[in-house]
């Protein structure tokens, strides 16, 4: 069965009851400093991490994602000191296993060639705002092949690494793709494929995102992807968000509410529903609406109940 994740937002105490009543039922965590102990030793405590977890369980939710300490340029570059970067995720991994939280997320320097955008506010109806980005003029210079295939080995080493850990605890390794994803990114339409298949362990599969994928090639790239990972069974969760316009058709694109992008959201969960995943849908990068502060959003609560009624319509 599908249900809901939301952000952790420092799990205050007013915005863990704003999400519990809205019926939401777990906490993902996406930042890499999230948990104590990891900006102190570089990993986070156990004792830590089970506190945080009691907390969310006290409110009737459970810990769904996690984000390994990220892996810098100081690793995927070869520097001396850069192996401490892996030395960390690894005894993250086995930190967050034993504490019982089922998925995790490792970040990498370098998956993404930010030089090629343009990044800008865009306006929709009512005034919302939110993210733009198109591409750069000129000729803007990117990784040739000989970088991107010494990007990928560093990739390897940290994933044989991490995947014996998974296997012998549970826990899974869930991939977000390359956002942006433009063409040559390590973790884009090409590169995220190549994941499973240098890893075949059942414990690597992907953390798969609906709107970078569109931004990708919109909305038949999106339902073609779900329906390959998925039946495969290497969805592991999803972020849930609309977009306007892609790369490939319009040399760019805006972000959008659930209802008001490109992309058709229940046709989306109809494939999930297909493929038989039953993990978390995460309703992210929500723009703010008018009266939003602090946690307490409107936006968020307009996203959760756009799910949630789509859930319905689905066993209706």
């Amino acid at each position: 069965m599908m249900r809901i994740s939301v952000w952790d937002r420092g799990l205050d105490d007013a915005y863990l009851r704003l999400v519990t009543q809205l019926g939401a039922d777990a906490v993902d965590f996406g930042g890499d400093t999230a948990f104590p102990g990891v900006k102190e030793q570089g990993y986070p405590d156990l004792d830590e991490v089970l506190k945080m977890k009691k907390k969310v369980r006290s409110y009737g939710l459970d810990m769904n994602r996690v984000t390994l300490p990220n892996i810098t340029e100081r690793f995927m570059g070869g520097a001396p000191d850069g192996d401490r970067d892996l030395e960390n995720s690894v005894h993250a991994l086995r930190v967050f296993a034993e504490a019982g939280i089922p998925l995790a997320r490792q970040r990498f320097a370098g998956d993404v060639f930010n030089q090629l955008m343009t990044r800008y506010r865009a306006v929709h109806r009512g005034g919302y705002r939110s993210r733009g980005e198109s591409l750069a003029p000129g000729d803007p210079e990117t990784p040739g092949r000989e970088e991107l295939d010494a990007w990928w080995a560093r990739f390897v080493d940290v994933y044989s690494a991490l995947v014996p850990v998974a296997e012998d605890t549970g826990i899974k390794l869930a991939l977000h793709p390359s956002d942006t994803p433009n063409p040559e990114t390590p973790l884009g339409s090409l590169g995220y494929h190549r994941v499973i298949d240098a890893f075949p362990s059942r414990q690597v599969g992907y953390l798969y995102c609906c709107g970078t994928r569109a931004e990708a090639g919109g909305s038949s790239l999106v339902l073609d992807e779900i329906n390959n990972y998925g039946r495969k069974g290497r969805i592991f969760m999803v972020h849930l968000r609309n977009v306007r316009g892609s790369l490939a058709t319009a040399g760019g694109f805006e972000e959008t509410l659930l209802d008001d992008g490109d992309m058709n959201p229940f046709k989306i969960l109809l494939e999930l529903k297909n493929v038989g995943f039953d993990g978390c849908i995460n309703a992210d990068h929500i723009p703010d609406l008018e009266g939003d502060q602090g946690v307490l959003k409107y936006g968020l609560a307009y996203s959760v109940g756009y799910i949630k009624a789509m859930f319905a319509a689905l066993v209706a």
